[in-house]
């Protein structure tokens, strides 16, 4: 699954970068490929780290290992809950506190390039993740920043050009958890109580080995396995205690979108989203979530019998786009049934299952008040007279954002934000952009326009101003209920024919912060920019 056009790429690539590193004020091809191998001697970490991106042989499926990408990780300074192992092949945990300062040591053990993205962090550019600074096997790439997020749930992945797709497929994935002294005060779930979910959906071969898309068209309607993995485990069931719990809920999924809901219709309880916690609890029948969302839950199994199972499914909703070919299936793994993938987009399937294990009497209660969030109203916008674009497009087989495609620092005049400013800015469907050359028999690009794309913009987090509907659909009733719109984010699903207003600091940090479509088959074909901020 490794890309072997990639050294040409790199070539063309690095051929490229010299003409355009003026654009960057204080960034050279030196910076590009050097700047970052060493530790500064300035800044003195709390947390010290090496993460390493390697091969491995994992244990997923009953019978033979799995060839896996995995990062390693060794604490080399700071408290021993900052790093926290799993089984199987996501990387370790990294248990973070505000006000930290953290150096993490990559290192890239794979034949391919590799430069990791802490998603969600706001940190400088150069510890962002950016694929200009990805680098080959054998070589460093050091990271600092201090820690200015609150107390959530964000993570870290691969974010490779045109490469981040099957990196993070094969592996390439972790969560990071931050705490801080507003979220210490609320006496929420801890320890054995706070529980890490990553979904992720995969295909496998007889052989118990990673199955991937092949060919472009596959690749447009983006990843969707018929396999369903929690914490890199199949068919997970996970033993719970009669009293609250939190629970930390990753889409770590290339493409798929989940509607969360319980098997016997219980509410969801949302305590947080991308950005942190809520302001207060939430309840939703169900709960919408795209690739890279993270939501927390507050799910409380007392007064449940002992060895009773509470079942978390992905339940049936339309306007997700079924696969190209072939009908829905419910189950089966190595087997190419369709195009896409075993199970269709919107399909309904269990998630994993909560079994009661012990019974307990104390639980602590559910907090009426959570942390307060600043709500940003078009008074705080620096120029209430311009609205930024993310216009969703597809032209010449090419997705776009735009009407461009990805360059490595290629940016538009509409993509220059000055720095410490707010911005409003508006995503939505280019329909416009959606003509011209037909798909044979796949239904041409007006079902490329009907795709749902979950937008993420790198850099601080944002708030959602409103939704609404351009284009009306008896599809939205099946997901309209299932947004959590009143807290901080960094990716929003945009459902077909919608279109969203969201208003995004940017703050601090100046250079290129990337924006793209977090459908990462999407991503790695083009639909990904620059915003330079200066």
């Amino acid at each position: 699954m490794s890309h072997s056009g990639y050294t040409r790429r790199k070539f063309l690539q690095q051929s490229a970068l010299g003409a355009l590193v003026a654009a960057l004020p204080g960034v050279t091809l030196a910076d590009n490929r050097s700047v970052n191998n060493k530790p500064s001697s300035t800044f003195n970490p709390d947390v010290e780290l090496e993460l390493t991106a390697q091969i491995a042989e994992v244990p997923i499926l009953p019978g033979g290992n799995t060839h896996v990408f995995k990062y390693q990780g060794k604490l080399l300074k700071g408290p021993q809950h900052s790093l926290k192992s799993l089984p199987g092949y996501l990387g370790p945990i990294l248990n973070l506190e505000k006000g930290q300062k953290v150096r993490i040591f990559f290192y890239n053990q794979l034949s391919e390039p590799c430069i990791t993205h802490w998603h969600g962090m706001h940190v400088p550019q150069k510890m962002d993740g950016h694929p200009m600074y990805e680098i080959y096997k054998g070589e460093r790439y050091v990271y600092e920043f201090e820690v200015e997020n609150p107390a959530g749930t964000n993570w870290y992945h691969s974010h490779t050009h045109e490469m981040t797709a099957t990196q993070v497929y094969q592996g390439l994935s972790g969560l990071i958890t931050i705490t801080d002294e507003q979220e210490q005060k609320l006496g929420l779930p801890s320890g054995e109580y706070d529980l890490p979910i990553v979904i992720q959906d995969r295909r496998f071969t007889t052989g118990n080995q990673l199955h991937y898309l092949q060919g472009r068209h596959q690749r447009m309607m983006g990843f969707h396995g018929d396999t369903i993995l929690v914490n890199g485990q199949a068919n997970s069931t996970i033993p719970v205690k009669t009293r609250a719990y939190r629970l930390r809920i990753l889409n770590g999924s290339n493409a798929r979108i989940y509607k969360l809901g319980w098997e016997d219709g219980t509410p969801l309880t949302a305590i947080g989203t991308d950005g942190g916690l809520l302001e207060q609890p939430e309840n939703f029948p169900y709960i919408m979530l795209a690739p890279a969302e993270r939501v927390e839950l507050w799910v409380d199994f007392s007064g449940r019998k002992t060895g009773t199972e509470l079942t978390l499914q992905s339940l049936e909703f339309k306007g997700g786009m079924s696969p190209m070919g072939g009908g829905m299936r419910r189950g089966g793994r190595g087997r190419m049934g369709m195009m896409s993938g075993g199970l269709a987009p919107g399909a309904s399937f269990t998630i994993a299952k909560f079994k009661i294990s012990e019974q307990v009497s104390d639980s602590p209660r559910l907090p009426e008040q959570l942390v307060p969030i600043r709500r940003f109203t078009a008074k705080d916008i620096s120029n209430p007279g311009k609205t930024v674009p993310i216009a969703i497009g597809m032209r010449h087989m090419a997705f776009q954002l735009n009407g461009r495609t990805f360059k490595m620092q290629d940016y538009m005049d509409i993509e220059r934000i000055p720095v410490n400013t707010i911005q409003k800015i508006r995503i939505f469907h280019d329909n416009q952009m959606m003509g011209g050359g037909g798909m044979g028999g796949m239904g041409g690009m007006n079902m490329m326009g009907n795709m749902p794309h979950p937008i993420h913009l790198h850099g601080q987090q944002f708030q959602i101003l409103s939704r609404k509907q351009t284009k009306q659909s008896k599809h939205y009733d099946t997901v309209n209920k299932g947004f959590i719109d009143s807290g901080w984010k960094d990716t929003v699903l945009v459902m077909p024919g919608e279109e969203i207003e969201i208003i995004k600091p940017f703050q601090d940090y100046t250079g290129e912060f990337l924006y793209h479509c977090h459908n990462l088959e999407h991503e790695d074909m083009g639909m990904m920019r620059n915003f330079y901020v200066s």
